[in-house]
């Protein structure tokens, strides 16, 4: 079973490489990955490390831990994984022979990673730290870029210059650092909503595709109906029903509406693929000899029709950034301070030419984003599609 697998991932990603655009969408969706990890390292106004009047001070480590955001739980997630990537990665090459030992140290790790996240405290801090350090004379290591996303830096609506690079927007703020941890919300958003949407279809898919009878014609009469609303127009009735009912706009708010309006393609997807598997010989047997239909689904099933469900994760993530940018662009989405690329957009809508920067910055890194995960799944398509040429 085992030289199975590695036959066939090692032909998958020999095909997945032979396509130059998969592999360019690929490292697309990596350098994103990468950004909105270490954004906190690249573009920061705390210092890493600081000494004034003969104490050193670590200013930088309370905010990774507590996090001076509106959507602090999502700015913990991110932080969490940055924190726990780089150490994780070394006991897995030093301790790779010693498989148990390795998979204790990292379960240890990962759980005491937890604890400073609930010990420290949050506390808003206003301290223009580079003031402090030109006033002390103290000595300070800075991120690459020192400025933070909530912090006004610049002239309302100031042009790149050398000091801010992609400009300013409406409050100051510098529009670089701005897309960078709206890197953060996007992949939030994309992610969670879309795994959301992907285990309520997969779920319902299979029981509907498996039982079929009424329960079939039932639930697809309920999907039909629901396909019959324009999807972008139900996001946008659903998130001003919830906002005149008193329910603050955020990331959770947005996730869990476009993960519970995400999941009918999908379960139509694996409905038809499971209603395949359904008659296949595998699957009678498995009932012949009296094997427990959860095993069969989450066994036999699932992993037969995992391809297109893989296939349909990748393109649905761009597919719910492209949705989030939307909302936010029309001020359904993500507010005001949280970094948004949609809220950026919506600027710059008075005076688009004018706002230039406004409008080319975040629509480009939308546009390139999207396209990266697209490009990727459409390689997956190829390495799961049967017709797919060798």
């Amino acid at each position: 079973m085992s030289t199975e697998n590695v036959s066939f991932s090692s032909t998958a990603w020999h095909r997945f490489r032979k396509d130059s655009l998969a592999m360019i969408g690929l490292g697309g969706v990596a350098m994103m990955f990468i950004l909105a990890l270490f954004v906190p390292f690249i573009a920061n106004n705390r210092p890493f490390f600081m000494l004034a009047n003969g104490e050193i001070s670590f200013p930088f480590l309370r905010y990774l831990f507590a996090p001076d955001s509106s959507e602090i739980f999502i700015e913990q997630i991110f932080n969490y994984m940055l924190l726990f990537f780089i150490p994780a990665t070394l006991i897995y090459f030093v301790l790779k022979k010693y498989t148990k030992t390795r998979n204790v140290l990292l379960i240890i790790f990962a759980l005491a990673l937890l604890f400073p996240f609930f010990l420290t405290q949050r506390r808003l801090d206003k301290t223009c730290w580079r003031d402090e350090v030109k006033k002390n004379h103290s000595f300070a290591v800075f991120a690459p870029i020192p400025y933070g996303p909530y912090e006004s830096t610049a002239e309302h609506y100031a042009k790149p210059s050398s000091q801010h690079w992609f400009g300013a927007d409406q409050t100051g703020r510098d529009v670089l650092v701005r897309m960078l941890y709206g890197a953060r919300v996007s992949l939030a958003v994309g992610l969670f909503a879309t795994l959301l949407a992907l285990i309520i279809g997969t779920t319902i898919g299979m029981c509907v595709g498996y039982y079929r009878g009424r329960l079939d014609l039932f639930t697809m009469r309920v999907v039909e109906i629901i396909m019959c609303f324009p999807t972008f127009l139900l996001l946008l009735i659903l998130m001003s029903m919830l906002k005149d009912k008193g329910f603050g706009q955020s990331i959770l708010l947005v996730i869990m509406v476009l993960g519970f309006t995400g999941w009918i393609g999908l379960c139509r997807l694996v409905r038809g693929e499971v209603l395949k598997q359904r008659i296949l010989p595998y699957i009678v047997s498995c009932e012949a000899t009296g094997v427990p239909v959860s095993r069969i689904m989450l066994r036999h099933l699932l992993p037969n029709v995992s391809g297109p469900i893989l296939i349909s994760f990748t393109f649905g993530i761009a597919g719910a950034i492209v949705a989030e940018s939307g909302l936010s662009f029309l001020g359904f989405g993500v507010q005001s301070p949280t970094a948004s690329w949609g809220a950026l957009l919506r600027q710059a809508f008075e005076d688009p030419l004018g706002y230039w920067h406004l409008t080319l910055c975040p629509g480009a890194a939308l546009f390139i984003t999207v396209c990266a995960f697209n490009f990727t799944g459409e390689g997956l398509r190829k390495i799961f599609d049967p017709k797919a040429v060798t």
